[in-house]
């Protein structure tokens, strides 16, 4: 594993499990985006609804290896569409949080140390 690029959460929970002393530091953000669509597929034709994303950001320190680009992970947990009503909003970031949980289990269990965050009432 050591000679390969960790590009994935999952490289630098395997670091972990090696016996590295891996820690990480979390952000979390909302990124608006244009989703291009179908014009087909919406009634008023417009080709481009407004969308967001929920993305957390990695910031890995691995014991022996210098802090780089290859040692920040970024990964979409959910997206959606502005038009949304408040509730299905709340839906996404429930999910969004959940999904996240499952990560922080997966770097508890290897030993990861860090600091967890979760998405708020405020991202969306």
């Amino acid at each position: 594993m050591e000679e390969e690029k960790a590009v994935r959460i999952k490289d630098f929970i395997d670091l972990a499990k090696e016996g590295k002393k891996v820690e990480v530091e979390i952000e979390l953000r909302t990124q608006n985006i244009q989703q291009k669509i179908h014009p087909g597929d919406t009634e008023d034709k417009k080709g481009e609804v407004d969308a967001y994303l929920l993305i957390g950001d990695y910031s890995f320190k691995v014991e022996g290896k210098e802090q780089g680009e290859d040692s920040k992970v970024s990964k979409i947990y959910v997206w959606g569409f502005a038009e949304e009503s408040i509730g299905t909003r709340r839906i996404h970031r429930n999910i969004a949080n959940d999904r996240l949980e499952m990560d922080y289990q997966r770097l508890r269990a290897a030993g990861v140390e860090f600091e967890p965050k979760y998405f708020s009432k405020c991202l969306l």
